[in-house]
Order: structure tokens, then C-alpha cells, then sequence
């Protein structure tokens, strides 16, 4: 009877959101139903532009998130790994990312129906993962949580602010690199005035459609530029291991965008309905990073080595030039993706969470963008820091965390009886669940965290060494 009651109490709340999901605008956090033809007009407008909640928003959200900047790096990955392990890791990390991405959702939805069996409401509340693991953990693994998602989230943030000043350079070369920074990131602090994820319905599907076409251009023109002389693609590692573990970490990085993953759960009206929309969400990125960095490998061999931004090889074109523009508005929307979860953080911090209006909100955020703005100038390491992200960072907020987490919530036998969201038999159950969560665990932490960061932190060491701090123009080509 127990679990039947939980079963009732989280679908009626969930039913109840998805109604107000229908007649609600501005950041999902409620609202009074429409009362006359001209509101539901523009509430109808608001739904079909601004106001996501369903399971394709959900699923535009994690695809277009997972990819980024990141689809630019992953040729300089190859070239590090060798064809063979290139294409290896990302298919296992791949499927790596959405198992833990299921147990992240596994767990929000244990906490969120505990807290509803308890009359919490959290129409004027964004769930976030560091809440999650408070409320089924305790205090230790909140502030675990908070510390690894949060810097794992700056950094994020940061590398797209570098990613556009990259990206920039390649169409117009007047300024240095580092100057376009100082622009993007007055650019991109406009993300302040976004209340919430429900807010990038539009923005999620036009970011997937322009990383698309980028990966298909970078394909398309790898095989039309054809081989340079010299390139020899290699079947296996590269010469050094440090170069091997840094482009392992790369990967690593490019399949977890888990840090989000909490708050577009909340953004939709049916939460319980994600478990497989990451692994969908997967399975769609791997159709563009497969086949572009395959392709710039086969054309450009080691020649990446030294340029970890593919556009940097590419020879300028008109369709060249639309990637790029395309690449920096979806590091844009990117960009809010990161800062997002940030500003809820920080609009918890200081007490206008929920309550306060989208301007004084705003206003409330910007802190938050200056030491994203001023870490881009220090470190503009474009490919070398997503390693270094990766391997300490990312390493235990999207894999280690989650899978530990799991294990320590079920535990118990009584936790595992009244477990809303049982494991399926087709994955072994408990015991086969556990097993896979200490696989990831041993795995990560030993591959990813120990290797990886050993690599990422020499490799980033001479890149510092080589440009130094606050450098200018960051591996910048010859001016046209």
C-alpha cells in the first residue's frame, strides 16, 4: 500500500504541473489559469516559443547541451587517441554518461516524491542536484555536490566564453583573441534576464539544428579538402601517453553535461518520463561527433596536435564562415545553460529565489558572470582546459557522485522495497545495478581521475608554459 500511495501522490503532482504547464508563462514557477481570449492568445504564444516543459524540450535541451564547443575539440581528441580509440571511447562514454544520467534521475525523483509525501510544494522552487543529495544523504553530500557542480559549472561557462573568442578569429582577425572575450562576455551576461530552463524552448532547438549543420560541414569539407601531405591517421595511441589520457578526458568531458541535468528534469511537467532521453539524446550526438572528427582526422592527421580548434585547418569559405557564426550563437545559448543553475545557486544565497521579479532577479545574477569573464582571459587554453575540467572535475560530479550516491540511497533493504523507480530486470535488478555503479565508480576514478588528470594537468602546464597567463591570441593563425 505504501508504495501505491507514493505512486498516486507523485503522479497527481505531476499531472497538476503539467495543466499549469499549459496555461503558464515567464519561469514556470505558476500562475493564475487565462481568463479571457486575448490571454490565452498570448499565453498560447508564450507555450509555443518560451515555455517548454515536455519531453522533446527535454530532449533538444540535453542534445543540444552535450555537444557545444566540444564537437571543435574532438578532432584534436583523435589525434591524440588514434582512430580507433577515438571512436571507442566515445561510444563507452557515451553510454557511460546516460547510465549515470539515469541514476541522477533515479534520485531526483526518490527525493522530490519524499518531500511531496511530506506537503512540500515546489511550483515556486527549482530542484537542484546539490538539494537531492541533502535531502536523501545529509549535509556531506550536499556540500560534496554543491562544490563539484558548481565549479564544474564555472569552468563550463568559462570555456564557452572561450570557445567564442576562438571561434570569432576565424572570421574577422582585427582583434586578438583576448579582446573578443571582453566582448562575448558582455554578450553573454545577458543570459541573466532568462528566469529558467522552461525559457529555452526555442533557444534548445535552434542550438541543436545549428551544431548539426556545423558537424556535417566539418565533415562534408574534411572530405572534400581531402588529404594534406603527410597525414598519416593512426589506428592507435598517439606517441605519448599524456597526449592519450588528455584526449580520453576530452571525451569524458563531452558526454557530461549531467550538471544541468536536475534542472531540466524540474523544467518538465513529467519528470519521470527522462530516464531515456539522454540515452536518445546520446545516440543523436554520436550521428554528428563520429562522423566529423573521423572525417578531420582522415584529412588532417597529426596536423591537430597543434590546433585543437578544427576551424583553425579549414580554409575560409562562406560556408566556413556560417559554422562559425552558427557555432557562436549556440555557445551563447550554451553558455546560459551553464550560468543557469549558477544563478539559482546564487539567488538562494542572497534569499530572491522564486519570489522576486525577472529584473530584480537579473540584476541579482550578474555577480555571478565576473569571475566567469576574468578566468576566460587568465586561462584561454582552448581543448587543453576541457581536459582538465574533465579529469577533475567532471570526473566526479557526472560519474563518481551519481553512481556513489545510488548505492548509498539503497542501501538499505526497507529503501530498496519502497523505491519509487525500482531498477528494470533487464539490467540485472539491485545486484546488477550496484555492480555498474561500481564499475563506473573504479573506472572513473582510476582512468578518468587518476591517468586523466595526470595527462590534463601536464599537458595544461605546458600550454602555460608555452603561452604564459592572459596571453592574446591564443595558437592565433597568420592574420589575412
Amino acid at each position: 500500500m505504501a508504495s501505491e500511495k507514493v505512486e498516486t501522490i507523485v503522479a497527481g503532482n505531476y499531472v497538476e504541473m503539467e495543466r499549469e504547464g499549459a496555461a503558464t508563462a515567464g519561469d514556470g514557477v505558476g500562475g493564475a489559469a487565462a481568463a479571457s481570449g486575448r490571454r490565452r492568445g498570448k499565453l498560447a504564444v508564450s507555450s509555443l516559443f518560451w515555455h517548454g516543459g515536455s519531453v522533446y524540450d527535454a530532449w533538444f535541451s540535453c542534445a543540444s547541451n552535450q555537444v557545444a564547443q566540444v564537437l571543435l575539440t574532438l578532432p584534436y581528441s583523435f589525434s591524440q587517441l588514434g582512430m580507433a580509440s577515438g571512436v571507442a571511447f566515445q561510444v563507452f562514454y557515451g553510454l557511460m554518461g546516460s547510465w549515470t544520467a539515469y541514476l541522477i534521475s533515479v534520485l531526483y525523483v526518490e527525493y522530490r516524491t519524499r518531500r511531496e509525501r511530506d506537503k512540500v510544494d515546489f511550483r515556486n522552487h527549482v530542484i537542484q542536484w546539490f538539494e537531492v543529495l541533502d535531502g536523501l544523504l545529509g549535509r556531506h553530500w550536499r556540500n560534496a555536490g554543491l562544490i563539484f557542480n558548481c565549479t564544474f559549472l564555472l569552468f563550463g561557462s568559462v570555456i564557452q566564453l572561450i570557445a567564442c573568442a576562438s571561434n570569432i578569429y576565424y572570421i574577422n582577425d582585427r582583434l586578438d583573441k583576448r579582446t573578443w572575450t571582453y566582448i562575448f562576455g558582455a554578450c553573454c551576461a545577458t543570459t541573466v534576464f532568462v528566469p529558467s530552463f522552461h525559457n529555452y524552448r526555442v533557444w534548445s532547438f535552434l542550438g541543436l539544428l545549428m551544431t548539426s549543420y556545423t558537424a556535417w560541414y566539418l565533415t562534408v569539407a574534411a572530405v572534400v579538402h581531402g588529404k594534406v601531405d603527410g597525414a598519416a591517421p593512426r589506428a592507435g595511441p598517439s606517441k605519448t601517453m599524456v597526449l592519450y589520457f588528455t584526449g580520453a578526458t576530452n571525451i569524458l568531458y563531452t558526454f557530461g553535461g549531467h550538471a544541468v541535468t536536475v534542472e531540466i528534469m524540474h523544467a518538465m511537467w513529467r519528470p519521470r518520463r527522462f530516464k531515456m532521453i539522454y540515452l536518445a539524446a546520446t545516440a543523436y550526438v554520436l550521428t554528428l561527433t563520429l562522423p566529423s572528427a573521423a572525417a578531420m582526422y582522415w584529412a588532417f592527421g597529426d596536423a591537430l596536435l597543434d590546433h585543437s580548434n578544427a576551424f583553425a585547418l579549414l580554409p575560409r569559405t562562406p560556408w566556413r564562415d556560417a559554422a562559425v557564426v552558427l557555432m557562436l550563437i549556440h555557445q551563447f545559448i550554451t553558455f546560459g545553460f551553464a550560468c543557469t543553475p549558477l544563478y539559482f545557486v546564487w539567488e538562494k544565497a542572497i534569499g530572491v529565489h522564486g519570489g522576486a521579479g525577472v529584473l530584480r532577479r537579473a540584476a541579482a545574477r550578474l555577480p555571478v558572470v565576473l569571475p566567469i569573464w576574468f578566468l576566460a582571459v587568465i586561462f584561454p587554453f582552448f581543448g587543453p582546459i576541457n581536459s582538465t575540467v574533465g579529469s577533475f572535475l567532471v570526473s566526479f560530479t557526472v560519474y563518481i557522485i551519481p553512481a556513489m550516491a545510488h548505492m548509498a540511497t539503497f542501501a538499505p533493504a526497507a529503501a530498496r522495497e519502497n523505491a519509487v523507480e525500482p531498477p528494470p530486470r533487464a539490467l540485472g535488478g539491485w545486484p546488477g545495478t550496484f555492480a555498474a555503479n561500481c564499475f563506473v565508480v573504479a573506472w572513473v576514478l582510476v582512468v578518468g581521475f587518476g591517468f586523466g588528470g595526470w595527462a590534463s594537468t601536464v599537458n595544461f602546464v605546458r600550454q602555460v608554459d608555452t603561452f604564459g597567463l592572459f596571453t592574446k591570441c591564443y595558437q592565433c593563425p597568420p592574420r589575412h
